[in-house]
């Protein structure tokens, strides 16, 4: 990995001096005149360190500073000062610097302590990279989210069924999740080198179904409600199951798979082949305590996929959140976040609240929207709905809206 040095002095000469002290020791500096300059090396995956002067024409390096831990607060930043400038110095430790030199300063001393930041920040860059490998591996923990004990249960099951080549049958209620419960036993297990194929039982033939066992060879497929398969199609899928490296299947369903054996419904064979290895979703009713932070979770994703602020999550409507059974699981639950992200409802359905919580969600979704079109200028915003500043904050305060949200 190269080690890079953005070096930030307004003085010409300067810059040129300490970029050949660090290109000598195999060090690839990075030479900025400013603080506009310098910005725009300066990144969370930045590979190196930042030598900055502190007193520079416009923004000076408290400036940079700012930016950087903005950007970065483990970036190690080395400030220059002026010779016996100390309480510059104290400052500029207090503010956060990694370390800093008076110039002018001897190149063995400078190039110490670059050493030391660079180092630093190898240090810091390696572990990032550990811990994204080790979340990256550990696909029950990132994608599978929720801190009941029925949760971490499914999560043990996941890790323990993905350790065996066994098929599967999720079950669960609509919504629940059968297909995420799949693709994170096939992300933990061996088949993660190979496709992760989604069908619909309903829809599939028996010759769309050698087709799709032909393009997952060495992966898994999961077969959404297997119990909507046809009886040609049930056989075809045992037969195919019973072939040497046959493609892992996990079969999801919500409903009993034993009960329509018992009647004739459903392929009885092919029911203890797929039961095998067994996971239960349990519905959100039972785990309630999950719904928070899978509706927070659920209302990122739609904020960064639409490019909107966060908005904050009261207590009263998360205690709304709980109070609800969620007939639709986590596909409700996704719904509901989505359109709370877009500030045009609360997480509730239309029979859960009366005539004053639904003109407060529309007074919500106005002064969003106020907002938005005047780049969170909240005066501006509020000419524009016609009201008095005070009134203006005293909803935004009432609604948990933040004007710097918006701003542009």
């Amino acid at each position: 990995m190269t080690r890079r040095v953005l070096l930030v002095d307004d003085d010409a000469a300067v810059r040129e001096a300490l970029g050949q002290t660090l290109e000598l020791a195999d060090l690839a500096p990075v030479l900025a005149g400013s603080y506009i300059e310098a910005k725009d090396h300066v990144t969370a995956e930045f590979a190196g360190v930042v030598v900055s002067d502190i007193r520079m024409p416009g923004k000076d390096g408290f400036a940079l500073l700012d930016f950087i831990h903005d950007a970065d607060p483990e970036l190690p930043v080395i400030l220059l000062t002026g010779e016996g400038d100390v309480p510059t110095a104290v400052r500029g430790m207090a503010a956060g610097a990694f370390d800093f030199l008076e110039k002018p300063c001897a190149p063995a001393d400078f190039l110490a302590v670059v050493e030391k930041a660079l180092k630093t920040r190898a240090l810091v860059l390696e572990n990032r990279s550990l811990k994204a490998q080790v979340e990256a591996g550990d696909a029950a923990a990132r994608l599978l989210r929720g801190t009941s004990a029925l949760s971490e249960k499914m999560r043990a099951d996941a890790r323990a069924v993905a350790r065996t080549m066994a098929d599967v049958l999720i079950t669960g209620e609509p919504g629940v999740g059968t297909s995420k419960m799949a693709e994170v036993v096939h992300l933990l297990s061996a088949q993660s080198r190979g496709p992760f194929i989604k069908i619909a039982g309903a829809g599939t033939t028996p010759d769309s179904l050698a087709a799709t066992f032909e393009d997952a060879e060495g992966g898994s497929i999961f077969v959404d409600e297997v119990a909507g398969m046809s009886q040609p199609t049930q056989f075809a899928l045992l037969e195919r199951l019973e072939t040497p490296a046959a493609p892992r299947v996990f079969a999801g369903t919500y409903q009993d798979l034993a009960a329509m054996a018992d009647r004739g419904t459903f392929n009885p064979d092919l029911y203890y082949r797929l039961e095998a290895a067994r996971i239960h979703i349990p519905p959100l009713k039972e785990r309630r305590e999950d719904i928070p932070v899978l509706f927070r979770h659920y209302v990122e994703i739609a904020c960064e996929q639409a490019a909107l602020p966060m908005p904050e999550i009261p207590t009263e409507v998360t205690q709304r959140l709980m109070s609800k059974d969620w007939p639709g699981n986590a596909r409700a639950l996704m719904n509901a976040a989505m359109r709370y992200a877009m500030g045009i409802a609360e997480p509730v359905g239309d029979g859960d609240i009366g005539l004053a919580e639904r003109m407060a969600e529309v007074e919500r979704a106005f002064l969003i929207e106020a907002l938005r079109n005047h780049g969170g200028q909240a005066t501006e915003a509020a000419r524009s709905l016609k009201l008095p500043r005070k009134t203006f904050y005293d909803k935004l305060a009432r609604h948990g809206i933040k004007p710097e949200d918006f701003r542009i």
